[in-house]
């Protein structure tokens, strides 16, 4: 696998995120709503579920962003559905990430470490993790986005960054679009991010430790691809969104393709 651009570009954010694959069999998140909800203007889950700790999962010295979120992300699953606060360490997050780069500090594939998550899991805090599904956010859906945020569902983003992107997040600035070279798409790197909630101005992410906000000219210009991510549908909010029915004909779909 090629090196991601700009993996190793700055002393303290490494990215990791490697070209988007595009891939026409993917489930599109629009086509499993089936009520969509009355969306607050702001949403976050972890003001609902204090404690969640934002660790950097070492991706201030290697490019494994790509297994950072989805880190971030299991911490998340596991404290709605099993009502527990898992400990993942830096060291189970680089298992991951070098098992699936093939042991080197390239970046990764989101779409194909998403379907290595959900066909085999990944251990972590000692256990072994699987998804149920993911599902395609087509571009520039902001109240898709939303939607899939609301219901604790999560997104993660795959974003091009600009070189603009890095004074941003070392100021503790909001991403946003300027102009200029530095604004070019693309010109930093790529990287990846979950996301667990929106505000009016966009979505707020996890990366590096921290939140990050962005705005919506940003996902805009910057998000190449966007995956909704379905651990199980079992809370209120994901059995009255989405219908239950088509994904479970598209899981049975892709087990028929294996045989």
């Amino acid at each position: 696998m090629a090196r991601a651009t700009g993996i190793q570009s700055h002393d303290l954010f490494k990215l990791g995120k490697a070209d988007a694959k595009r891939d026409d069999r993917n489930l599109m998140f629009a086509t499993l709503l089936r009520a969509p909800a009355k969306l607050p203007d702001e949403y976050d889950f972890d003001l609902g579920h204090t404690g969640i700790p934002m660790p950097m999962f070492a991706n201030d010295k290697y490019g494994c962003c790509v297994i950072a979120g989805r880190a971030h992300q299991t911490l998340r699953f596991e404290l709605l559905e099993a009502k527990s606060k898992l400990t993942i360490t830096d060291k189970q997050v680089l298992a991951e990430y070098f098992k699936e780069s093939g042991g080197k500090d390239s970046g990764l594939v989101v779409l194909d470490s998403l379907k290595a998550w959900r066909s085999r899991g990944w251990k972590a805090a000692g256990s072994a993790y699987k998804i149920q599904a993911f599902s395609e956010v087509a571009p520039k859906q902001h109240d898709l986005v939303k939607q899939a945020v609301y219901m604790d569902v999560g997104v993660g983003l795959g974003l091009s960054l600009p070189v603009s992107a890095q004074a941003q997040v070392q100021s503790g600035k909001p991403w946003d679009v300027v102009a200029g070279k530095n604004g070019v798409r693309g010109s930093w790197g790529g990287h990846y991010v979950f996301v667990p909630g929106y505000t009016k101005k966009g979505p707020v992410c996890v990366t590096w430790g921290a939140k990050q906000q962005m705005t919506w000219a940003f996902f805009d210009k910057y998000c190449d691809e966007a995956y909704a991510i379905i651990d199980a549908v079992d809370t209120a909010k994901k059995k009255a969104a989405l219908d239950g029915a088509k994904l479970k004909a598209f899981l049975e779909g892709l087990k028929k393709k294996k045989k």
